[in-house]
């Protein structure tokens, strides 16, 4: 039987999109699970017998079987809210049925022996911030001095310590979570890294509601996204300083500027494949600086980071093509 490659993801993923084009392209067999059909769209048997689960899943629109058996890899890419026959759930009905999915779902993939891009356990492990920096400094990336505190105090002795130019960054969402709440509710759905002046002086009181992170800011010659896939690495050279925009968090994709392929220094590239390997991932989206001086800094890893906007921008970077191919092989048991 010809191993598959599932792709786990929702509807709207354009990632999924084309990487499943080019594994069928290569010869492989992409089964897509959208979170956001299922278990509506989706037939599902699952039997535990002789000391293993046997069984599958259907997806009924199309009649596309996926044997369990049959899961040669899996590529954990997007989550997204389950969807039920019924569309009238009361409150407890719908909690208990999506921690019921949750149950089934993941108590299977998480049995499953094949390849992963990358395993949930893994991209777990490695998400917290504050660990990344710690172990970046031990496998010899240059880390930003940092902090985090709810006492202003302490916010202003950091920041004349590191020569009064610091940072504010969220740990935890960028978008301040407003994915989790319905729109009526949401007050804000951005929050990008940003420079501390004198215009924050009175927001710097809003520590003592919750610690917060600051960090050193670090002067830049141009930013590093370095997209780590399997055994490859993958660099765009981002010019973030050529507009005031994004001089201080390149992510303001209003402001065109220059995305470029570049050849990191091989010391560079091994320790970035290194650090993504160390927590047992086989993918990895790293941003790193480059100072005035040439200096490598880290800032942190994401473990299922977006990677088609870098693509889109430096096409000599087919990071889709990357990911399909390791999918295939890996599903090959190679």
């Amino acid at each position: 039987m010809a191993k598959r490659v599932l792709i786990v993801t929702n509807r709207a993923d354009l990632h999924a999109d084309l990487v499943a084009e080019k594994v069928a392209a290569g010869g492989g067999h992409p089964f897509r699970l959208n979170l956001d059909e299922f278990p509506e769209h989706f037939a599902t048997t699952l039997e535990f017998a002789r000391g293993k689960w046997e069984g599958g899943l259907a997806h009924i629109p199309t009649g596309d079987i996926l044997p369990i058996s049959a899961i040669g890899a899996v590529w954990m890419r997007k989550k997204a809210d389950f969807s039920f026959l019924s569309a009238g759930l009361t409150p407890q009905e719908k909690a208990y049925a999506e921690a019921e999915m949750e149950e089934i779902l993941f108590g299977l993939l998480y049995g499953l022996d094949c390849f992963w891009m990358s395993h949930p356990i893994a991209v777990r492990g490695s998400i917290w911030k504050g660990e990344q920096l710690l172990r970046a400094a031990r496998m010899g990336f240059s880390v930003p001095s940092s902090i985090v505190t709810n006492r202003r105090g302490d916010v202003e002795a950091f920041r004349r310590s590191v020569g009064d130019d610091i940072v504010f960054k969220s740990l935890s969402s960028p978008t301040l979570a407003a994915e989790q709440v319905e729109p009526e509710h949401r007050i804000g759905i951005s929050l990008p890294t940003t420079r501390i002046t004198e215009d924050h002086e009175e927001m710097l009181d809003a520590v003592a509601e919750l610690p917060c992170f600051f960090q050193q800011y670090i002067a830049k010659r141009y930013e590093l996204r370095v997209t780590v896939i399997g055994d490859q690495v993958f660099a765009a050279k981002i010019h973030s300083q050529d507009d005031p925009r994004t001089a201080t968090d390149y992510r303001d994709f209003s402001a065109e500027i220059l995305y470029e392929a570049e050849d990191l220094p091989p010391e560079i590239a091994r320790r970035c494949l290194d650090f993504v390997r160390s927590y047992g991932l086989t993918y990895g989206a790293l941003d790193l600086i480059v100072t005035p001086d040439g200096e490598y800094v880290f800032l942190e890893n994401n473990p299922v980071g977006q990677f088609l906007f870098v693509e889109q921008l430096v096409p000599e970077l087919d990071m889709t093509g990357a990911l399909a191919a390791r999918l295939v092989r890996g599903a090959a048991g190679l």
